[in-house]
């Protein structure tokens, strides 16, 4: 990266323009790895209002125009789109060519590194560990980023990249980022859905979820603060059937399912501690 810096900024094409790379691509440029030339998007939109964000970037919507002689590729895509946009710009390859000596990466925590072996002898993954909104701010410097690359060569470079961006950068293989995904699920996705739930119940009373900001923030902090399990409260870790019984019968049966299953699934953990 270096050596190519003296001779020209290094030209990156980010290949998606959903939400993570709606920050990825734009703290790229801004830590200075490189400058994005060119955005590739299914949604014109999409990669307009990207383009919009960085220097000098071109969008684009057909995957074959994608340039070949970029020095960094990112692929930031939803994991069942990856192979048929690949599969689109391997067509281009074969009609243009394209520098071997790219280095390719993807952001997924569910991939493997390998999906990109085709595309280049350099190739890698920079995954961001965090949840993303196009119009929420994101401090990447506060982004743990999961890298792994080809070779010992191409890992060094991965890592460069992450820590011109993240103050929080780490060494994970495939096996490893998908357990860390999972632990994701949990702890973001999952409980974003609780959020929902709660919220629903709520204003079916007339209330707003703002009553719970207290107790969610409460619940935030002993988590990050002290142990979770520790930190458990509630009739389910109780084990206060009659309370957990009373709670189900006032819910739908998907809810009381739902509510049943984690009161059990709480109670057991409780016994580990």
């Amino acid at each position: 990266m270096g050596e190519r810096s003296h001779r020209t900024l290094v030209r990156i094409v980010f290949i998606g323009a959903g939400n993570v790379a709606s920050h990825l691509a734009p703290a790229m440029e801004a830590c200075g790895v490189g400058r994005v030339c060119q955005v590739y998007s299914r949604s014109e939109s999409s990669a307009v209002a990207l383009c919009d964000r960085l220097a000098e970037a071109t969008a684009i919507t057909d995957a074959s125009r994608i340039i070949t002689d970029a020095d960094i590729y990112v692929v930031s895509l939803v994991d069942h789109a990856v192979g048929e946009v690949l599969a689109a710009v391997k067509d281009a390859v074969e009609r243009c060519g394209i520098r071997n000596d790219a280095l390719w990466l993807h952001t997924s925590g569910s991939l493997p590194m390998e999906t990109l072996a085709g595309m280049s002898e350099r190739y890698g993954v920079f995954y961001p560990l965090q949840t993303f909104s196009k119009r929420v701010a994101v401090d990447m410097a506060q982004v743990p980023i999961f890298i792994e690359g080809s070779s010992p060569e191409t890992t060094a470079s991965i890592k460069a990249m992450a820590e011109a961006m993240s103050r929080s950068v780490h060494y994970a293989d495939g096996d490893l980022r998908r357990r860390m995904h999972i632990a994701a699920v949990f702890a973001c996705n999952f409980t974003n859905y609780m959020f929902t739930v709660a919220d629903d119940l709520l204003k079916a009373d007339g209330l707003s979820l703002e009553v719970l900001y207290p107790l969610i923030r409460e619940t935030m902090r002993k988590a990050m603060e002290g142990s979770p399990v520790v930190g458990q409260t509630g009739p389910a870790v109780r084990g206060d059937r009659q309370v957990v019984e009373r709670h189900a019968s006032m819910l739908p049966d998907g809810l009381a399912d739902i509510y049943r299953q984690l009161s059990d699934a709480i109670y057991k953990r409780s016994l580990q501690v």
